[in-house]
C-alpha cells in the first residue's frame, strides 16, 4: 500500500516561495505518475504539476513559470517549488500518485489512486 505524506506548506506573503515535499513509501516497484493538485473549499480540485515515470512534466497554466516540480527517485520523494506566490494561490496543496500505467496530466486527477492528506498553503497580499 503507498502512503504519501506531505510537508512543507505555511503562510507566506505575495511574491514569497515555498517547497513543498510528500515522502511516499510502500513501493515495492517502479513508480509511475504523480503530481500536485489543490482545492479551496467550495471550488473543485485543481490540478496543478504532474511528472510522469519518463520525467516528463505538465503544468497548470496558471502557475507555469511560477512552479516546478521534481522528484527525488533515491527518496521517493516528490517536490513542488513555488516562487512568486500570490493570494490566489492558497489552497490545501495534496500529492498523489498512481497505482501503475496512467494518463498523467494535470487533468487526470482521476487516474490517480493514491493520495495524501494535504497541506495547507496561504498566501497574503
Amino acid at each position: 500500500q503507498v502512503q504519501l505524506v506531505e510537508s512543507g506548506g505555511g503562510s507566506v506573503q505575495s511574491g514569497g516561495s515555498l517547497r513543498l515535499s510528500c515522502a511516499a513509501s510502500g513501493y515495492t516497484g517502479r513508480r509511475y505518475c504523480m503530481g500536485w493538485f489543490r482545492q479551496t473549499p467550495g471550488k473543485e480540485r485543481e490540478g496543478v504539476a504532474t511528472i510522469d515515470s519518463d520525467g516528463t512534466t505538465t503544468y497548470a497554466d496558471s502557475v507555469k513559470g511560477r512552479f516546478t516540480i521534481s522528484q527525488d527517485n533515491a527518496n521517493y520523494t516528490l517536490y513542488l517549488q513555488m516562487n512568486s506566490l500570490k493570494p490566489e494561490d492558497t489552497a490545501m496543496y495534496y500529492c498523489a500518485a498512481a497505482g501503475g500505467p496512467s494518463r498523467c496530466d494535470v487533468g487526470g486527477a482521476h487516474a490517480l489512486g493514491y493520495w495524501g492528506q494535504g497541506t495547507q498553503v496561504s498566501v497574503s497580499s
